[in-house]
């Protein structure tokens, strides 16, 4: 959107996300012209991306991942049931990247199966998404009855 103001003054009603960015300032007299940018920072709660399901099998390695989008950028929380998870918890370990949190098993247990929770928060709110950690075996083997 194109804003304008014929005064020093810029009101911009309704503020949203896509309001953020560069506004320039112009001031002319008939002796010089100056510029000058503003950058605008608009702050808002996380939103999170739907998590996706993961099959892993036994032993193998496994990684949950869960983006957030967020101004300012958002702390992750993870948990298993209504239990929290730490980096480093039951060899497990927590990566932060910017907007994105991992979540990696490197030794797929029976036990890790189940429902994880990522919380994504910022200082205006928090938002969650839930992430199934399934098995899957590779190879499977099919029993036939043969009839013996």
């Amino acid at each position: 959107d194109d804003l304008s103001s014929d005064s020093e003054v810029l009101e911009i009603p309704f503020i949203s996300r896509s309001k953020a960015g560069g506004y320039e300032c112009t001031a002319a007299n008939e002796i010089a012209v100056d510029t000058q940018t503003v950058e605008l920072i608009v702050n808002y709660p996380p939103s999170v991306s739907d998590g996706r399901d993961v099959g892993v099998t036994l032993g193998e390695r496994g990684v949950l991942q869960c983006e957030a989008d967020a101004v300012p950028e958002a702390d992750f929380e993870w948990y298993r049931d209504d239990r929290r998870i730490f980096n480093g918890f039951d060899g497990i370990e927590i990566e932060v990247t910017g907007a994105i949190s991992k979540l990696t098993f490197f030794n797929v247990s029976e036990a890790d199966y189940g429902n994880y929770t990522c919380v994504a928060i910022n200082k205006l709110g928090s938002a969650n998404t839930s992430i199934l950690l399934y098995g899957m075996c590779n190879p499977c083997f099919q029993w036939i009855n043969a009839g013996f």
